[in-house]
């Protein structure tokens, strides 16, 4: 898995903070094929809010468009953690919804697995072994390595655990201070709404969405439905953060662009059925 999708400590050490991180993560398993959303809320609902507690995200697993849902309701370093939870699942070819916590042992060997294998693809022991300073504050030390490897403080103290770098009382003592720490800090709002919305849908398929509107294969009334949008400036606008739309006068996609899916021989229909799959599940996961 880490081979095929990159993301390597190397490079995140270089990306300035965990929401970089998570883009770029997104945008290396786009790239791999696996079609990844992002909501904090049930469709474009924004009174019904998706708790973490009650599920962090799920895989569905496809041949031709698997897909992944992560719960943006959750802190940037979960939802990375999520994502690489997710991605394991859709590797092994299982479906699965997911609403364990990546320091504590769940009873389903299965999502146990997963942990593991997310935890060792983000944080591998003999990485933090090596990089753990014993000698140093740990608090500190936290800090620095949440930031080097972009996870949270909590995934770090279970890994050090895990490489024996702390004993199961250091470690309960310091998961409660942590813990403390994370709940006592300000939620994030608000945000650039077409930086939001590909990815509450999937960057890719609202680009396959907006290109196939312009091409006249799908409806802009069905287009502007499951993007969530009523209006065409909106779409014109989305389009041109996309990539997909060159001219704000041109109703049709450009030939030329080698940003358009259609000219990479993408088949938009199976993104659809990812879609309608995934925010189905939202919704029998938020019932």
């Amino acid at each position: 898995m880490r081979k095929a999708l990159g993301f390597d400590l190397e490079e995140r050490r270089d990306l300035p903070t965990w929401l970089d991180a998570l883009r770029r993560f997104i945008e290396l398993a786009d790239k791999a094929g696996v079609l990844v959303m992002v909501s904090g809320v049930v469709g474009s609902n924004t009174h019904r809010k998706l708790d973490p507690q009650e599920f962090r995200g799920f895989a569905l697993a496809d041949d031709l468009a698997p897909a992944v849902f992560i719960n943006g309701s959750d802190s940037k370093a979960a939802q990375i953690f999520t994502l690489a939870h997710e991605l394991t699942h859709i590797w092994t070819g299982e479906s699965a919804l997911s609403d364990v916590s990546p320091v504590f042992i769940s009873s389903n060997r299965t999502e146990v697995w997963c942990n593991q294998v997310a935890a060792e693809f983000l944080v591998p022991l003999a990485s933090i072994s090596a990089e753990y300073r014993g000698d140093a504050d740990l608090g500190k030390e936290l800090k620095r390595l949440a930031k080097c490897y972009k996870v949270s403080g909590l995934v770090i103290l279970r890994r050090l655990f895990d490489a024996r770098e702390l004993t199961w009382e250091q470690f309960n003592a310091a998961y409660g201070e942590e813990l403390a720490r994370i709940r006592a800090l300000p939620k994030s709002s608000g945000g650039d709404f077409y930086l939001s919305l590909p990815a509450r849908v999937g960057r890719r398929f609202a680009r396959a969405l907006v290109a196939s509107a312009m091409a006249g294969q799908a409806s802009f009334t069905e287009a502007f439905r499951l993007l969530g949008i009523k209006k065409m400036a909106t779409f014109n606008e989305l389009g041109q953060h996309l990539g997909v739309i060159i001219c704000r006068k041109s109703y049709r996609c450009h030939a030329r662009n080698p940003q358009c899916l259609h000219q990479d021989n993408k088949n938009p229909r199976c993104l659809y059925r990812a879609w309608h799959s995934v925010h189905e599940s939202i919704h029998h996961a938020s019932a």
